[in-house]
């Protein structure tokens, strides 16, 4: 066995060894059972005479750690695990956090360890070289300005603010001024921050059912009940809201996962349900600048007059998620304990990436890359429906999406998805069964497809491996 000892100065040699393998014994690096090197063995490898090492080992003996075998050697006792499981800090101590934060499950929507190399990954925007070009000009330019460094409200940079109000309004129609923007680590924090400030252990979140799993995580572990709430083909059933639900999330423009809009009356509804109870609506528009078909719809935020809508936005979609800026449009009543929830959380958001953000929109860079972004998103689309009501269609239904560079398709077939994607993964290909995003509502057997990422080619390829999939799957699975 090799000990990792260290001697310091020649004073008390015996002390220092005997208080080092103390130490070693009830941390547990040295578990019961353990057998020590001899002690000549031991005094060879560090310089030390064979009497330092006896009298450690005599004096670990009287505590009880360590325990000799005549011709075996000398052990680790099992009273020192005992001893070891009493102190404080031990691997075993009774240390017990929260529990929401044990039994709560942290989907990760990112990269898996092993990413396919035909990956229909939801939430995965393209990445064109022009758009790291600029983005690195910006950051160039960001890194030659004097340092914001203390002088950053939690909020985010002034300028950055209005000008994220600005396109705000323009784009979706949102009533809002600079000082109602708060600048987040993604909406993810966003969302995170609303539970701070408006939930107490027991209090009744309701979302939909299929829904994002990383808001349902968040709400989980700030002690909500969360109870889903189903969706049909005009999106969030109302109705079916829980009366006592202090916080409401949807995605109106886009739900997530199955990509429908919320008609214009569920909106109503839902405002009107909200104003009636004092709740809270966080309006997720995760994806809404990519729009294919139809006019859109107004935003929750632009229909609300109560003022209980708080609107969350990203920028990770629009350009790429390493960026992890988002934006909250926070409600007045909420505005000051959104401020000091963002101010305990993290003081403030990356102020680089906003100095470097503001020139993006001010150049007119996030615009001309919009524009690029959504003709290729619609090439794709198109492409991908006309698979999935082509040569796919025998397995597969899609649900035609109006916005967003994801859509799901139903299966026609009972088919077990998880071992679908298992198999699928040995073919270098991923795909993402529907079921994870179920809470209450019983699973619907599909996919979710994700074309962000994938050109045409990559597109075609990672179909054909469907496709020859399927074809081969056993019936009865």
């Amino acid at each position: 066995m090799d000990l990792h000892l260290h001697f310091d100065g020649e004073r008390d040699l015996v002390g220092q060894l005997y208080r080092q393998l103390r130490d070693a014994i009830l941390s547990q690096r040295l578990q019961a059972g353990a057998q020590l090197p001899p002690s000549r063995l031991l005094a060879q490898q560090f310089q030390v005479s064979r009497k330092t090492v006896t009298e450690a080992y005599d004096r670990l003996r009287s505590k009880g750690l360590l325990h000799g075998k005549a011709g075996a050697g000398t052990f680790v006792s099992d009273l020192a695990r005992r001893q070891a499981d009493g102190r404080p800090g031990a691997r075993s101590a009774a240390i017990v956090p929260l529990a929401r934060w044990t039994t709560v499950d942290t989907p990760l929507l990112g990269a898996p360890a092993q990413a396919s190399r035909y990956d229909f990954r939801g939430g995965q925007p393209d990445r064109p070289p022009a758009l790291s070009d600029a983005w690195r000009q910006c950051v160039a330019d960001a890194l030659r300005r004097p340092s914001h460094m203390g002088a950053i409200p939690p909020e985010g940079l002034p300028a950055l603010r209005e000008l994220i109000a600005r396109q705000l309004a323009a784009t979706r129609a949102v009533i809002c001024e600079a000082a109602d923007i708060m600048v987040t680590h993604g909406a993810q924090q966003a969302i995170d921050l609303i539970g701070r400030v408006m939930i107490e252990p027991g209090a009744v979140v309701a979302m939909e059912d299929p829904g994002y799993p990383p808001a349902r995580a968040a709400f989980l572990s700030h002690g909500a009940r969360l109870v889903g709430v189903p969706v049909d083909d005009e999106g969030l059933c109302v109705e079916q809201l829980p009366d006592d639900a202090r916080l409401v999330y949807v995605t109106p423009s886009h739900q997530f996962p199955l990509g429908m809009p919320m008609s214009l009356p569920r909106r109503l509804a839902l405002l009107e349900w909200a104003a009636a109870r004092g709740a809270v609506i966080i309006e997720d528009d995760y994806d809404c600048e990519f729009r294919y078909q139809g006019r859109p719809l107004e935003s929750l935020q632009n229909l609300d007059r109560a003022g209980l809508v708080a609107y969350v936005g990203s920028f990770s979609k629009t350009l790429f998620p390493e960026l992890r800026l988002g934006y909250l449009v926070m409600p007045p009543g909420l505005r000051l304990a959104l401020c000091k929830a963002k101010h305990l959380s993290d003081w403030y958001t990356y102020p680089l990436g906003q100095e470097a953000l503001v020139r993006f929109l001010r150049d007119g860079a996030l615009a001309r890359h919009m524009r690029r972004s959504h003709k290729r998103y619609a090439v794709r689309r198109e492409r991908l429906l006309a698979r999935l009501d082509g040569d796919l269609g025998h397995w597969l239904q899609p649900i035609v999406p109006m916005a967003g560079f994801h859509l799901t398709a139903w299966l026609r077939q009972p088919i077990d998805t998880a071992a679908l994607g298992y198999q699928a993964r040995l073919m270098d290909l991923g795909i993402y069964p529907l079921a994870p995003f179920y809470h209450a509502q019983p699973a619907r057997a599909g996919l979710m497809f994700g074309f962000g990422a994938l050109d045409l080619a990559e597109l075609d390829e990672g179909l054909n491996r469907l496709r020859d999939l399927l074809a081969g799957w056993p019936a009865s699975a």
